[in-house]
Parts: C-alpha cells; sequence; structure tokens
C-alpha cells in the first residue's frame, strides 16, 4: 500500500520533537551528574544541507563522557547502509532527523546506554522511523535488567498487539547487538527497530515519541541506585576491556556508524559514541567464580528478562 504524501506540518513536528527530546535528555543527564556540562557543537552537513548540533559531556561527576547529537540532513543519494534492504532506495534524494544517546559512566557499576530515533523520508514518498535502547552493563543486576526490560516493554504499549510487538522488538535488539566475531552479545538489549511505519503517519511518529519518553524512564533509576557503588582497579579495568567490544561493534557492525559516515556526515559527531577511554588484553580469562564471569555467563545471552523476579 502506497504511503500518502506527509505534510510539512508533519515534518515540522517531527524534527522539532526530535530537537526537544534532545534538550530534555541533556537536562535530565546533567541534574543526575550533579558537576559537568554539556557543551554544544554545531555543524554543518558539507556533503549536502542541513547540520547539527552535537552536545557532549565529558569529566563529570558520574559521566565519563556523554553524547547526545541532533542531525537534520539533505542528500541526493541514501548511503548503502540504509539501503541493503530497500528495493529501489539507492539512488533516491534522502532527508534524514534523528537524536543519538551514548553515555560511558566513569563508575564500573553503572552500565553504559545507548538510544537513537530516526525519521527518513525519500523522494518518492516513501518514509520511515527507526531506533531503540539498549543497556551494556559491566556488572550484572537482575533488577536492574528486569525494570530495563520493563520498561522497553511499556514503551510498546497502545501499539497495536504490544506483547508481540517488544518481543518481536526485543529479538531484533539482540539479534542486532551481537558481535559475530566474539560470538557474544555486546549487553543485555532492549529494543530496536527499522523501517516503522505501521499504522501511518501519526501512530508511527507516536511510537517514536513513547520509544524517546521510556529511555529516560529506564535509565536514569539505574544510574542513581549504582552511581556511588564503591569500586577498585579490578572493576575499573574490566570496565575498559569490556568498553573494548563497545568499541568493536560501533566500528565493525553498527548501521547508525556507518550510515554517518556514508552519507559524508561530520566525523567527530559520528564517533562521540566511542568512549574516552579503553582497553584490550591479549586473551584475557575471568575467575570462574568471579563477578565478571557472571556477567558473561548469565547476562549476555538472549534472556527474557520479564519471567525473571527483581533483584536488588
Amino acid at each position: 500500500m502506497k504511503q500518502l504524501r506527509l505534510t510539512e506540518e508533519q515534518i515540522t513536528r517531527t524534527e522539532e520533537s526530535l530537537r526537544a527530546m534532545q534538550e530534555t535528555i541533556c537536562a535530565k543527564l546533567s541534574e543526575v551528574d550533579g558537576a559537568g556540562k554539556f557543551t554544544a557543537d554545531k555543524w554543518e552537513y558539507a556533503a549536502g544541507r542541513g547540520g547539527g548540533d552535537s552536545r557532549i559531556l565529558e569529566a563529570g561527576g558520574v559521566f565519563e563522557k556523554a553524547g547526545v547529537n541532533f542531525s537534520s540532513i539533505q542528500g541526493d543519494r541514501l548511503p548503502p547502509s540504509a539501503t541493503q534492504s530497500r528495493h529501489n532506495a539507492d539512488d533516491q534524494p534522502f532527508s534524514a532527523c534523528g537524536v543519538s544517546v551514548v553515555v560511558h559512566p566513569l563508575n564500573p557499576y553503572v552500565p553504559t546506554c545507548h538510544m537513537n530515533l530516526r525519521f527518513i523520508r525519500l523522494d518518492n514518498d516513501r518514509w520511515w522511523f527507526g531506533g531503540g535502547f539498549d543497556l551494556t552493563p559491566y556488572y550484572g543486576f537482575k533488577r536492574d535488567a528486569v525494570e530495563w526490560h520493563l520498561n522497553a516493554q511499556a514503551a510498546c504499549e497502545g501499539f497495536g498487539d504490544e506483547e508481540n510487538l517488544y518481543m518481536r522488538l526485543k529479538k531484533n535488539c539482540d539479534d542486532y547487538f551481537y558481535l559475530k566475531h566474539r560470538d557474544e552479545a555486546r549487553g543485555i538489549g532492549g529494543i530496536f527497530f527499522d523501517d516503522y511505519s505501521q499504522g501511518g503517519f501519526e501512530q508511527s511518529f507516536a511510537f517514536a515519541q513513547n520509544v524517546g519518553k521510556h529511555f529516560l524512564r529506564a535509565y536514569l533509576p539505574i544510574v542513581r541506585r549504582r552511581m556511588s557503588t564503591p569500586y577498585g582497579e579490578r572493576e575499573r579495568e574490566f570496565q575498559l576491556m569490556r568498553r573494548g567490544r563497545y568499541v568493536e561493534f560501533n566500528l565493525l557492525y553498527d548501521r547508525g556508524t556507518l550510515f554517518g559516515l556514508q552519507s559524508g556526515g561530520r566525523t567527530e559527531s559520528i564517533l562521540m559514541s566511542l568512549p574516552p577511554r579503553v582497553a584490550w588484553r591479549y586473551d584475557w580469562q575471568s575467575d570462574p567464580e568471579s563477578a565478571e564471569r557472571q556477567l558473561l555467563t548469565d547476562y549476555l545471552s538472549a534472556r527474557d528478562w520479564l519471567s525473571e523476579e527483581p533483584e536488588s
């Protein structure tokens, strides 16, 4: 079924909503951090029209690095990373706007998080939303994992068969954020979607907004719960090594990173997702009875977290 042409009001409303989401997320993260401030770096899209606004917080009280990017660009040809599953899309002029969030906390007991929402339009009237959120802990806590996925499920409520929608988008997330060369998940997942236009523009737009709203509801309580947990060199070293997996995924597989680079986007803004410090150790192995091993055996595998009883 052919999609109806969007009105200018719908296009403007989408962009304004994503800009407002950037402001809200920056404000909430700053409030929790207490010490760090976001700096704004506005840029123009050299390979086409438009630009963006990169907000970066570094060396904060809670967050070692946090990036909250907004962009709105127009180009003559959709990049290959966005056309792999789309027939007759590679020769189309496009418009894309979105917000992308990556947070790397200082305390290893606070997980890294990622969220992005994007809206893409082609000249042939095709359009879709995409995005989601996922969590990358360094030390596993069942309560955090269950509450994270309860919020992911809540983001899907009211949109079709929400239980099946959550399970489908959870599987998408588990499948996507996977390091094939390591045979290992990046984290505990969440929800991930692409080509989303179900129910028409208004329903799709409302769903994207709901995902952004539940991201903060899911993440901030975990940060507050774990940010004062004592840690030492062992936990910090493990965190830096696990961050190495994050870097590997983003540079090898992440379609958002590839889209930005292939579309001629601003490199500094695209690579803001990378952590400020990271480590690799050759063939490092954790102790069998350690909390580090428990992360690998109990948390970094596809799991039905909603069937679990949360713990403290």
